[in-house]
């Protein structure tokens, strides 16, 4: 039995990041284990390796696309949203990309619990006809999945990051990687004159601001402070451990109200990932 860790998000996305973080540290600790990517249609196989190769020393044990598992492999993701999207687009993968999903998605499945997709990860699951499922989730995050699943964090595996330089080219930094983040950001980044906001599509971005395509090299050293901006849910916010790590500024500029992973991250101090709940799901699923 081996474990494939799949994901269907683009490039730039925290979930690639954490399937990629979680393969290594498993690959170090002697659990077999594999990345499976299923390119989303609008990226390259050459896309992804890019991001990955900027952010960490190695891009290693990744398959691409297509691929059939062994009779009892367990699958990972990372987050529900892997189901969902997938499902989502699926008419416009290709058929080994299909073949790969059904397969990968129809047998046992531990899934991290996120919430962004509530109606349609159950009609996901029946797509992909899944036989068995374990839950593990973040229990602060989400308080009302208490019971549903062991609680699991998703931590950053900082020991294959890539080295940074300090080399700052703008005070400020904002996420804008995507429509509803950009329009968070564009609402205070005026106060901020000295700023980059980092986006993925630049048919969102407004010209008149410095806008940065990701994925960024060196991007931890090319600011002082991070602002925070996201309106809407956000499970496990990347940036703020990253800063955390590398002791950058940060400014909380979002609604004090909102209870999610940002408002429980930014309390959170920075631990090793923690992968027992990943193990005791896999082996409770390998005698099944």
């Amino acid at each position: 039995m081996t474990l494939n860790i799949v994901c269907t998000s683009t490039p730039v996305d925290g979930l690639l990041y954490y399937s990629y973080e979680y393969s290594s540290y498993l690959t170090n600790i002697g659990v077999s284990n594999r990345l499976i990517i299923v390119c989303n249609m609008t990226f390259s196989k050459q896309d992804y390796i890019q991001s990955i190769l900027k952010k960490y020393v190695h891009c290693e044990n990744v398959i691409f696309d297509d691929f059939t598992p062994a009779i009892g492999d367990v699958t990972l993701i990372m987050g529900r949203s892997m189901l969902t999207l997938s499902w989502r687009n699926y008419n416009y993968y290709t058929n080994p990309q299909r073949m790969s999903l059904k397969r990968l998605f129809s047998g046992k499945l531990i899934s991290v619990y996120s919430e962004n997709h509530p109606t349609e990860y159950p009609i996901a699951v029946l797509f992909y006809s899944t036989r068995h499922i374990v839950d593990i989730c973040d229990t602060e995050v989400y308080p009302m999945s208490i019971g549903l699943g062991a609680h699991f964090e998703k931590r950053i595996n900082f020991e294959i990051y890539n080295s940074h330089v300090d080399d700052v080219q703008f005070e400020y930094l904002f996420l804008g990687t995507n429509k509803e983040y950009y329009a968070s950001a564009e609402k205070v980044v005026d106060r901020y004159p000295n700023h980059g906001i980092l986006t993925v599509d630049l048919g969102y971005a407004n010209p008149k601001h410095n806008n940065i395509p990701a994925p960024v090299e060196n991007m931890m050293g090319l600011f002082d402070t991070y602002v925070y901006t996201k309106e809407i849910f956000d499970p496990a916010p990347r940036i703020i451990q990253e800063c955390k790590q590398f002791g950058k500024n940060m400014i909380y500029c979002r609604d004090v109200s909102i209870v999610d992973g940002g408002s429980v991250y930014w309390v959170r101090g920075i631990k090793q990932p923690d992968v027992i709940p990943i193990l005791n799901a896999y082996e409770q699923l390998q005698l099944i």
